[in-house]
């Protein structure tokens, strides 16, 4: 990995910019990050999403941004959602979610961060962990930081601001992130299609910290783990497999003398926000299964995931979570042996021995041809999907029993 001095063009009389408290002299402009070294005890601000891979993914530039600047004051802006995971990250010192359904909850948000900027000082980086999202763009020159890592609007709020002219800047204005030849423009600088990775380029701290090591905090949940936890649904419908499939898998691992479980969402936003339908009570009104779903905190997951002795997941968050809690963990995924199908796998597959994924038999370039921007799939029969097959899950779960016995 190249050094910051590689990486990074003088700047002459960079700290114009700041006086001794590392306030904004230059308001009036937002100027993208270059790496520059920032005042002791600065101020940084970082903007996350809204979903729980994103937020785990996020960990290792927030603990990089902490090891370059250990002096300095870093806040998130995140979600509800992952609330408890934010607050027991060692990097952050305060943080908001932006994304709250609570009446005046906005104007309570700029209220909050105002609050902030008074106690801990003005903003000297924002850094914008989903860039594409008008919230967060709209949030950034709101702060009026000196810096700004990511997507924002200028601070006259009417434009984009430029993205800049360095690689860890300009791969912003990629819309290929997921394909080969996105890491061919960028090597050797980016080592990966891996998001973390990629966050910690915009930062300027993929030199400080390994990208694919997530380390999350965990808590025993409130019942006894099962043997093997399932999860079966996505935001995405694109990226469901089917529940007749998930059947025979639950009765396959039944008949092995184990117990499964069902984790999740409570079951109306399984239903209203995950595509669940009627199959995950189809498949507890005829396996074995176990109701899980909503009967757990996000750290009370974490630490479910690991008691577990093994964990299938569809492309969601709790593959994620499993997977960085080290539990041997299956990726069910529509994608080929060279990684095209329906999940953007180059780039949010979690880069840890303990996970494996399937390969279907079927190759299809439409989700990447849409940038996955499609909710469902485009395909008569779904395809891709319909090519991963029940035998390899089991020959997989089987090694994973074989393995423990």
């Amino acid at each position: 990995m190249t050094s910051h001095s590689e990486q990074i063009p003088n700047r002459e009389n960079i700290d114009r910019v700041f006086d001794r408290s590392g306030s904004n002299v230059a308001s009036d402009v937002l100027i993208r990050y270059r790496g520059e070294l920032l005042e002791p005890g600065a101020h940084i601000v970082v903007l996350g999403s809204c979903k729980v891979g994103n937020f785990i993914v996020s960990t290792p530039v927030l603990s990089g941004l902490k090891a370059r600047f250990p002096e300095a004051t870093l806040g998130f802006i995140g979600s509800d959602v992952t609330a408890d995971f934010e607050a027991a990250h060692t990097a952050i010192d305060w943080r908001l979610s932006w994304d709250s359904a609570q009446p005046g909850a906005g104007l309570s948000l700029l209220r909050q961060l105002q609050q902030n900027i008074d106690a801990h000082g003005p903003v000297a980086l924002a850094v914008n962990l989903d860039g594409f999202n008008p919230v967060t763009c709209a949030l950034v020159p709101w702060l009026r930081p000196c810096f700004v890592a990511g997507g924002s609007l200028a601070i006259n709020l009417r434009r984009s601001l430029p993205w800049g002219s360095l690689p860890q800047q300009r791969f912003l204005a990629d819309v290929d992130w997921d394909r080969p030849e996105f890491l061919e423009r960028y090597q050797p600088i980016f080592q990966s299609n891996y998001i973390a990775e990629l966050f910690c380029q915009l930062a300027f701290v993929a030199d400080l910290v390994d990208s694919r090591t997530i380390n999350l905090p965990q808590e025993r949940p409130p019942f006894d783990v099962p043997d093997l936890l399932i999860h079966c649904t996505t935001a995405r419908a694109a990226k469901i497999w089917s529940f007749e499939r998930w059947r025979e898998v639950i009765d396959h691992a039944t008949q092995r003398g184990l117990s499964v479980g069902l984790v999740g969402s409570p079951p109306l936003a399984q239903r209203d926000s995950y595509n669940a339908g009627d199959g995950e009570d189809w498949l507890l009104e005829t396996t074995a299964l176990i109701d899980l779903r909503g009967r757990t905190t996000l750290i009370q997951l974490a630490g479910a995931c690991a008691e577990a002795r093994a964990v299938i997941s569809v492309d969601a968050g709790p593959l994620h979570i499993a997977a960085a809690v080290g539990t041997p963990t299956l990726a069910i995924v529509g994608n080929d042996l060279d990684g095209q199908g329906a999940s953007p796998i180059r780039l949010w597959l979690p880069r840890v021995a303990v996970l494996q994924r399937t390969i279907s038999s079927i190759s299809c370039s439409v989700c990447a041809d849409e940038r996955y921007r499609n909710e469902n799939c485009l395909v008569d029969g779904h395809p891709c999907m319909s090519g991963v097959d029940v035998e390899q899950v089991i020959a997989w779960l089987d090694q994973q029993l074989d393995h423990l016995s």
